[in-house]
């Protein structure tokens, strides 16, 4: 099985901050922007093992900036480390500003998804080659936050 770069999993989705989505400060919900991660992270798994792909953890989420009603939100992710059958996958999450189009980090997060078969059993998936500084320095950082 050949190994693969996070760019081929890189995966944009882009979207807007409708009312129904947003809670009485007129702020999308932490949840609804949980899902929308969940979504973009499951597209970068299923790019890098062109299998199947289950959440298996939230790891991590930072929810660093209220992202306002009527925002555009841009979800980028990319699979950063790669097991036998799991792969990690890390998110930034931007919004846009209205009327500059100024974008800014509002977001980030860290998902694991498992690669299954049918049947809901793991299957073994490509291991990753980092290529930027970046990409280096987040392939390193998933052993640290597991030894901790």
């Amino acid at each position: 099985m050949e190994a693969k770069t996070p760019s081929q999993s890189f995966t944009t989705v882009t979207d807007m901050v409708l009312p129904s989505e947003t809670n009485p400060l007129n702020n999308l919900f932490g949840g609804e922007l949980l899902a929308r991660m969940d979504r973009a992270a499951s597209i970068a798994a299923r790019r890098h093992s062109r299998r199947i792909v289950v959440t298996a953890s939230v790891n991590h989420v930072a929810f660093n900036r209220m992202v306002p009603l009527g925002s555009v939100v841009t979800i980028e992710a990319k699979v950063t480390r790669a097991f036998t059958s799991s792969m990690e996958v890390h998110m930034n999450v931007w919004i846009e500003d209205r009327e500059s189009g100024e974008k800014t980090q509002a977001n980030e997060a860290i998902y694991t998804f498992v690669a299954v078969d049918e049947t809901g059993r793991p299957v073994q998936i490509p291991a990753i080659l980092p290529e930027t500084e970046d990409e280096k320095s987040k392939y390193d950082a998933v052993l640290r936050r597991t030894l901790i």
